[in-house]
């Protein structure tokens, strides 16, 4: 057994943090595995993501010859209660219960609404394929409710999950939990990818159902393992009568001085500008670099590994005591070089320049996700976290879905109207109406950049963010 004063233990226990990167975000009354079992709603969450926008998109067109705009429409449906987030946190913040518990019964309904809709989607999408059945239209309007159950339970699970991982984690810690799960959720969308590619390689509608049932059940284990007594029982909060003052009010006190307001108008913009081109990325590396399939599907993974990249590091600057609004500035500005190479890339022929600058988007997305996410986190008052987080998640998946749609349209407007010479003749070749969608993405950030800038120039602001509600100094 090695003494306390080995120079080889210690050497280890030095290194260890060093290629772990969040092997010392636990804490004695937060212990890692506990945090990590936390975790595991985002890989729920992420996993209903991807078969929402991934999987069975492409299964309804493809292999069930749904209607494309029916299609988009269901996968759309899921955004409806996205802007409700802000009201699901504030709601937890003052939830009343017999065991004094808040965030666990907003986990558990999330959990719910999830797989009610699973339950009910696979046999509602069959109904939904076959065109000839009298009870078609049953099939529309079941795939539309379980759409929209998925859809509420996904953004009900990971707000209330995102307020109660703040409300567990000490406020030095804080910063490497929220990382933490977000490495989770992109571990949990990649390996769901994985695994329904597998599942789905000789596809058949029984094993559609099998899948979609499967999930449903997936999701019910992971989140009630993840909840299992994360929140203790407070007998004096269940015995007490809790006041919820009106949404209006705390909404009015928590922008009061305009703080609040920039810096959602600056994740609404950020997060536009990054996802914009979600759709268009692997298209342009085939239309116009002429890339097989093959080669731009390795782009999901290039922008995972960039995004990955970007959590780690975010969580070493945070440590270390750098101010949220730095690091999503940061990110802003790689997502403007970005866009630039990939621009570029088709101008010289440069495949490696794609490559590259699909890795920067990931980055960039990256450190401005967790950056924002952070600062957000320093504005909550008094433990009542959901409201800020809430506020966050409802901007930025708003902005995604909104973002998605426009890329597409945009494209193809752009594209038309080069096609007829509104551009001039130098101007009319396939890469024009995905430049002028990124051209846009880069103005975009531009503009973030100019909003987040007197957040980051403002002292009173920098010193709450790095030593008032969140003590970055403190970390390690």
């Amino acid at each position: 057994m090695s003494r306390p004063d080995d120079p080889l233990a210690a050497a280890f226990r030095e290194l260890l943090p060093k290629i772990l990167p969040f092997a010392d975000v636990a804490t004695a009354d937060l212990p890692l595995r506990r945090l990590l079992r936390l975790s595991l709603f985002q890989v729920s969450v992420g996993m209903a993501m991807v078969l929402l926008t991934g999987t069975l998109n492409r299964v309804m067109v493809v292999e069930l010859g749904v209607s494309t705009w029916l299609v988009a429409t269901m996968v759309a449906l899921p955004l409806v209660f996205a802007p409700l987030r802000a009201l699901i946190g504030y709601r937890s913040d003052y939830h009343h219960s017999a065991f004094g518990l808040r965030r666990i019964p907003y986990m558990w309904m999330g959990t719910m609404l999830q797989f009610g809709g699973f339950a009910i989607m696979p046999f509602a999408l069959l109904l939904l394929a076959d065109t000839e059945n009298s009870l078609n239209v049953m099939g529309q309007v079941g795939g539309a409710l379980a759409f929209l159950l998925v859809g509420a339970g996904l953004h009900t699970v990971q707000t209330a999950g995102l307020a109660l991982a703040t409300d567990l984690a000490p406020e030095d810690k804080r910063p490497r939990v929220v990382a933490l799960l977000y490495v989770t959720l992109l571990l949990g969308m990649g390996g769901s990818a994985l695994l329904f590619g597998q599942l789905l390689t000789n596809f058949s509608q029984q094993l559609l159902i099998q899948l979609i049932q499967g999930a449903a059940v997936a999701t019910l284990v992971l989140n009630v393992i993840a909840l299992w007594k994360q929140e203790a029982v407070d007998a004096e909060r269940a015995a007490a009568k809790v006041e919820r003052p009106p949404f209006a009010e705390s909404w009015k006190r928590f922008i009061a001085g305009g703080r609040a307001s920039r810096l959602l108008v600056a994740v609404g913009l950020g997060t536009a500008a990054f996802t914009m081109q979600d759709i268009l990325l692997e298209p342009y590396g085939g239309k116009v670099l002429g890339l097989s399939v093959s080669q731009t599907t390795m782009l999901t993974a290039i922008l995972a590994a960039g995004t990955l990249l970007a959590f780690g590091l975010a969580a070493r600057l945070l440590g270390r005591g750098t101010v949220p609004y730095r690091i999503a500035t940061i990110g802003a500005l790689f997502g403007v070089f970005a866009f630039a190479a990939v621009i570029t890339s088709s101008a010289l022929d440069l495949p490696w320049l794609y490559r590259t600058g699909a890795g920067m988007i990931g980055f960039g997305s990256g450190l401005f996700l967790i950056g924002t996410l952070v600062a957000a986190m320093a504005m909550s008052e008094g433990g009542h976290s959901g409201l800020a987080l809430g506020a966050w998640g409802a901007v930025q998946a708003t902005a995604t879905g909104i973002a998605v749609a426009l890329g597409g349209s945009l494209q193809d407007i752009f594209a038309a109207m080069a096609a007829h010479g509104l551009f001039g003749a130098g101007l009319m070749g396939p890469a024009v109406g995905y430049d002028m969608v990124y051209a846009l993405e880069i103005v975009l950030l531009v503009v973030t950049l100019v909003v987040l800038v007197p957040l980051l120039l403002k002292p009173a602001d920098a010193k709450r963010a790095a030593d008032g509600k969140i003590g970055f100094e403190h970390m390690p």
